[in-house]
């Protein structure tokens, strides 16, 4: 089954992403350590959810754009 993150793992996600999108990469290590410096909490856990949730949006948006630019490319090869 699906991971399940509760509301505030997600709000906190998206609102670090909206303010600092070029901060966070798919490499989860390093996005931890921008959640830990730009998130006050003592929650090792929280921090890590987050981090975790930002590094999946991140992987699917990157997916996306890769769907996005390859589609074109091979509508026109098969109308051809």
């Amino acid at each position: 089954m699906g991971k399940v993150r509760t509301k505030l793992v997600k709000r906190i996600a998206r609102e670090l992403l909206e303010k600092y999108p070029y901060l966070f990469t798919r490499d989860f290590n390093r996005n931890k350590l921008v959640v830990a410096k730009l998130v006050s909490t003592s929650s090792k856990k929280l921090r890590n959810q987050v981090a975790g949730y930002i590094t999946h949006l991140v992987t699917v948006s990157a997916r996306r754009k890769e769907v996005i630019v390859t589609k074109p490319e091979t509508a026109s090869e098969s109308g051809a």
